[in-house]
C-alpha cells in the first residue's frame, strides 16, 4: 500500500514515454509535408520571412514534424539569427541525439556565433558518429574555418543626430 503512488506515478510515465516515442515515428501529415516544401521554395528564393512563416504553419499542422525544426534553424542562420537557429537544433537533438543535420548545423552555428570551443564539441561528435569523411564534418570544418561573421553596428541613432545647431 505504502508503494502504490510511486508505482502508478512510475507506470504513468512509462506510459507517456512509450506513447511519446511511438508517436515520433509516425508518418508527417501531407499538408505539412507541404508547407515545409513551400517553405523550401521560399528560402531559395531569398524571402526568408515567407519561409519562415511556411515552416511555422506547418509545425501548427504536426508539431512532431522534426524535420522542419530544421529548416526553421535554417531560415533563422539565413537571417542572422544564429541563437534562434541554435535553439532550432536543440530541440531536434533532444529528439534525436545522433541526428547528423542537427549537430553540423548547430555546430556551424555555433561558430558563426564565434563559439568555436562548442562547434569543435560538435566536431567531435560527428567524427564519433560518422567517421571523418562524411559530408557533414567537412561542412562543419569549412564553418569552423571560416570563423564568426563580422558582427553588425547598431542601429541606435545618437542624441546629435538630425539636429543642427546654428
Amino acid at each position: 500500500m505504502r508503494y502504490t503512488p510511486a508505482a502508478f506515478a512510475i507506470a504513468l510515465l512509462a506510459a507517456v514515454t512509450s506513447s511519446a516515442a511511438f508517436s515520433a515515428a509516425e508518418a508527417p501529415d501531407p499538408r505539412a509535408v507541404q508547407l515545409a516544401a513551400e517553405g523550401r521554395a521560399a528560402l531559395d528564393a531569398g524571402d526568408v520571412q515567407g519561409a519562415t512563416d511556411a515552416f511555422e504553419a506547418a509545425l501548427v499542422v504536426d508539431p512532431g514534424y522534426s524535420t522542419v525544426y530544421l529548416d526553421l534553424a535554417s531560415a533563422a542562420r539565413a537571417s542572422g539569427m544564429q541563437g534562434k537557429a541554435i535553439r532550432y537544433y536543440r530541440i531536434v537533438l533532444a529528439r534525436d541525439p545522433e541526428n547528423l543535420a542537427a549537430l553540423a548545423g548547430e555546430g556551424e552555428a555555433l561558430a558563426e556565433k564565434g563559439a568555436l570551443a562548442g562547434a569543435r564539441e560538435n566536431l567531435a561528435q560527428l567524427e564519433a558518429l560518422c567517421g571523418a569523411t562524411c559530408a557533414e564534418v567537412a561542412q562543419l570544418n569549412a564553418a569552423i574555418a571560416r570563423g564568426p561573421l563580422p558582427r553588425v553596428a547598431s542601429a541606435e541613432v545618437s542624441p546629435d543626430a538630425g539636429v543642427s545647431v546654428n
